[in-house]
């Protein structure tokens, strides 16, 4: 697929966010989001995702047939969305049934992230790091060609991190995309930087985004 963003702007509670954010996604490419906290970058994910609505511009993904944008995406955020009474196989379970299109089984894409073991582990006796390698393992169950990721190392030690690089290059050598707002390096190579800046009180209309190729 391709995703293709025009002019985006947003606004919370009655303040301007950010405005005139434009980029385009092919197969295979990866977008860094940055900026500080507060700039907007969770709030470009949600809109991107569908859960948020722009204050202006469009978002539309090219090469999907007829299904929407929000069907061909994944998304992981700060809260990793397990529910703690199950067990980390039964969140997968969960996951792949919802989404639909599987490719791995729980218990492959648990080993596939290094949590074999934990498979029928209740998710609330998981520390903060399996949690969010559990949450992670969901973009394995089911084929979806967007990876949107908020601050997807949070938690993670160094040997998980070069595992979800690992898994985000293969999924963009498979022509998928990856979007990934954070504070540090993620092994993307080759990715593009879109810097979201400060919005600036005297100039309400101007653009605050900046993208680098």
């Amino acid at each position: 697929m391709r995703l293709i963003v025009e002019n985006l702007a947003c606004r919370r509670s009655g303040r301007r966010i950010f405005s005139g954010l434009s980029f385009t996604l092919a197969p295979g490419e990866a977008l860094m989001v940055t900026g500080r906290n507060g700039a907007g970058k969770s709030s470009l994910l949600a809109m991107l995702a569908g859960r948020l609505k722009p204050d202006a511009g469009t978002i539309r993904g090219e090469a999907i047939g007829e299904a929407g944008l929000p069907e061909c995406l994944h998304v992981v955020g700060h809260r990793d969305g397990l529910k703690s009474a199950l067990t980390a196989a039964e969140n997968l379970d969960f996951a792949r049934d919802l989404l639909g299109s599987p490719v791995m089984a729980p218990g492959e894409a648990l080993a596939a992230m290094g949590l074999p073991h934990v498979a029928r582990l209740p998710v609330g006796y998981l520390s903060a790091g399996q949690r969010r390698r559990v949450a992670l393992a969901r973009l394995l169950v089911c084929r979806r060609p967007l990876w949107l990721l908020d601050e997807p190392t949070a938690a993670l030690d160094i040997a998980s991190q070069g595992v979800l690089a690992t898994l985000m290059g293969r999924h963009r050598a498979e022509g998928g995309l990856v979007i990934a707002a954070t504070h540090q390096a993620l092994g993307l190579e080759d990715a593009r930087e879109l810097h979201i800046g400060p919005a600036l009180a005297e100039a309400p209309d101007a653009a605050e985004a900046e993208a680098w190729t």
